[in-house]
């Protein structure tokens, strides 16, 4: 199969015909062998009732419901583990991403030899103020952290080799930092292309200000497991090795002052009546119970399970091969 496109959806009933059809219609024009992956992750309007009636119409059509929103990187998640293209696809499922992108998208991964290809909406019809302004803060920061230059991190049309999507797990909300999860799975080549942005058409925005906040914690929680989810000890016990080390000196450095001013009689308050006392103890402490995390954190991450599981209600139009 030539390509799986994966299309994440949230009360987005009025969306999914029109843009099934437009897939469709991209597909047939460019004779590609194809997949509709279409996850919806909760919806409440009858989304998934419109994907079931879509695939009777369409057998190249495929529906995954949640029992409940876990939100979109849960759904990318399980979007990747059923596909079986050579080149994966996601988009969002609003018609504002454009499926005509897609041959390009497929050329740059097949004939360029990208793992990755995110797309760039440079062009927005978002307000400026809600949403471009914090978007451009939000991608200068997420390049000078992951060292990527990629200007679009959180575009929802992106393409990929299918082993990139098999050999990386989306959680929580890590969806915006996909080329960041390959990049420290070993895929270093990506690419972007500059993508129609369109308005939306039905329905309104999923995302609220809060997910720009979100997005910082989660760079930072990305960064921090890439390099440390295999070795917890390498940073707590760094870090705790050398509070401990400075808390001890600062110790030793009391107490050789308490020593001298006894050796030659020089009156000197009690050294638990000294502030540096209490910071040199403090520093002691703090040490020892981050070393101890770090010994913690490397028991629990070799003897659990790493994979999340989603409650799926439905599944409709896969077939399985044993």
């Amino acid at each position: 199969m030539d390509i799986s496109i994966i299309v994440p959806l949230f009360n987005e009933v009025e969306s999914v015909g029109p843009l099934t059809d437009w897939i469709k219609k991209v597909m047939d024009e460019n004779q590609f062998s194809y997949e509709i992956i279409m996850i919806d992750d909760g919806s409440n309007d009858g989304s998934y009732k419109e994907i079931e009636r879509l695939i009777e119409k369409n057998s190249n059509i495929k529906g995954i419901k949640f029992r409940r929103n876990y939100g979109k990187s849960a759904a990318l998640n399980v979007g990747f583990e059923h596909c079986q293209g050579d080149v994966v696809i996601t988009m969002d499922a609003d018609l504002q991403d454009s499926p005509d992108e897609i041959p390009e998208l497929f050329r740059m991964i097949k004939q360029d030899g990208y793992d990755l290809v995110s797309g760039w909406k440079k062009k927005r019809y978002d307000s400026k103020l809600a949403k471009n302004f914090p978007s451009k803060l939000f991608n200068a920061t997420t390049r000078m952290f992951s060292g990527i230059k990629l200007h679009d991190f959180n575009c929802g049309l992106k393409a990929y080799r299918q082993d990139v999507v098999k050999s990386i797990e989306v959680y929580g909300e890590m969806h915006r930092y996909i080329p960041v999860i390959a990049k420290w799975a070993g895929f270093s080549k990506i690419g972007e292309k500059v993508v129609q942005h369109r308005k939306r058409q039905f329905g309104t925005s999923k995302f609220g200000i809060n997910r720009f906040i979100n997005g910082y914690l989660d760079l930072m929680s990305i960064m921090f497991v890439s390099k440390f989810s295999k070795k917890p000890m390498h940073f707590f016990g760094t870090v705790g090795s050398i509070m401990f080390l400075i808390g001890i000196l600062a110790a030793l450095v009391l107490g050789i002052q308490k020593g001298i001013a006894i050796y030659n009689g020089i009156p000197m308050r009690r050294i638990t009546d000294t502030t540096y006392f209490y910071i040199a103890l403090t520093t002691l402490v703090i040490g020892i119970q981050l070393f101890l995390v770090g010994f913690l954190a490397e028991l629990i991450g070799r003897n659990s399970p790493t994979r999340n599981t989603y409650l799926i209600e439905k599944e409709s139009n896969f077939t399985y091969y044993n």
